[in-house]
């Protein structure tokens, strides 16, 4: 799962990127709001999550407003100082989800982002199994056929998005969006690697049962099946 994260405070704002990184989601910082409304605004993201107050042309509202103008419906959660009732209506009002007072405990913002990514446009659920395999977010967990499987983080994010869209042809950019941050400067062959060692351990040690990961030649990969 991929966030974004748009704060004008250097130190807040890569905080909470190591945080959620750890966790395994890919995750974008800037720190203006013209960065911001940019990259909310032409980069596919699953959760936003925006300072209310930032230099720049645009501040918290004005992108989270121009993201709804332009159909972009990516949870939005609001990060600020402020905290008079009539700056939280301005937000909620502009098309914001949610709402976190600074200063916050990382522990809440991470409760928060759970909650908004199980809505039901994102339909994240915390455990999702596909036959005789689980994957577990909240303790990164992963059984096939009561066996234990030892993933890496990004193994973990890869095999999750993959699950959460199963029968669908994922393309190679498409999970590069999704499980891979910005910056990372991911190409192709990467993702082919990643998939490799994904397929080493679901489903090679399972000899004789089906294979979960399939490979449309030219298309991309598909999980399992509709």
């Amino acid at each position: 799962m991929r966030i974004l994260v748009v704060e004008d405070e250097h130190k807040i704002a890569n905080a909470i990127k190591r945080g959620l990184e750890q966790e395994t989601y890919a995750v974008d910082a800037v720190y203006d709001g013209d960065d911001g409304h940019a990259y909310a605004t032409t980069e596919e993201y699953d959760l936003v999550i925006l300072d209310r107050m930032m230099p720049g042309e645009y501040d918290g509202v004005g992108i989270v407003t121009e993201m709804r103008k332009q159909g972009i419906h990516t949870p939005v959660l609001f990060l600020t100082a402020k905290d008079a009732t009539r700056d939280r209506v301005a937000g909620l009002d502009a098309g914001a989800d949610d709402y976190l007072i600074k200063p916050f405990a990382f522990e809440e913002l991470l409760a928060r982002v759970r909650a908004l990514l199980r809505r039901p446009n994102t339909q994240v659920e915390d455990t999702l199994t596909y036959k005789d395999l689980t994957l577990e977010r909240s303790s990164f967990s992963a059984l096939r056929a009561d066996t234990p499987i030892e993933l890496t983080q990004k193994e973990f994010a890869l095999l999750e998005y993959m699950m959460r869209h199963p029968g669908e042809v994922l393309s190679k950019d498409r999970l590069i969006q999704h499980v891979w941050d910005y910056d990372a400067d991911i190409l192709p062959n990467t993702v082919e690697a990643f998939v490799g060692y994904l397929r080493s351990k679901i489903d090679k040690p399972f000899k004789g049962q089906e294979d979960y990961i399939q490979t449309k030649r030219g298309f991309g990969y598909v999980f399992g099946v509709k």
